[in-house]
């Protein structure tokens, strides 16, 4: 699991010149690129490892963080896939039934304590 939503003291090329920042990473992870001397051993040559979820609807993804990252976004990706409807807004205008069958359609099967979870996750 990696962290999002947080802030934390980093040193990145700002301008070719080492800079001491504090990179806030709101909605988003972060994905250092190979070599970097904060990621462990067994990830050295690949980068570090970052899951991108999708929806309960779409397809998940697997990454690993890239030198342009690095350069282009300190070191920044997306957690996830995002919502197409707020939380609040879901709830008021999906149907946990037709919901369901929507994903029942698909193939994909799920468990869950409430229906309100359901209608916060809806595809």
């Amino acid at each position: 699991d990696v962290s999002h939503n947080i802030a934390k003291v980093e040193q990145h090329l700002v301008n070719g010149a080492p800079k001491k920042l504090l990179v806030h990473r709101k909605g988003s992870t972060r994905a250092l690129p190979p070599h970097h001397p904060l990621i462990p051993v067994d990830y050295q040559f690949i980068g570090q490892p970052v899951l991108i979820g999708g929806t309960m609807g779409t397809c998940s993804y697997v990454l690993t963080g890239t030198e342009k990252g690095m350069r282009e976004t300190f070191g920044s990706t997306c957690h996830g896939a995002g919502r197409a409807l707020s939380r609040n807004k879901s709830r008021n205008t999906l149907h946990y039934e037709d919901v369901l069958k929507g994903l029942n359609d698909k193939g994909i099967s799920i468990r869950v304590a409430s229906p309100k979870l359901v209608m916060e996750e809806a595809p």
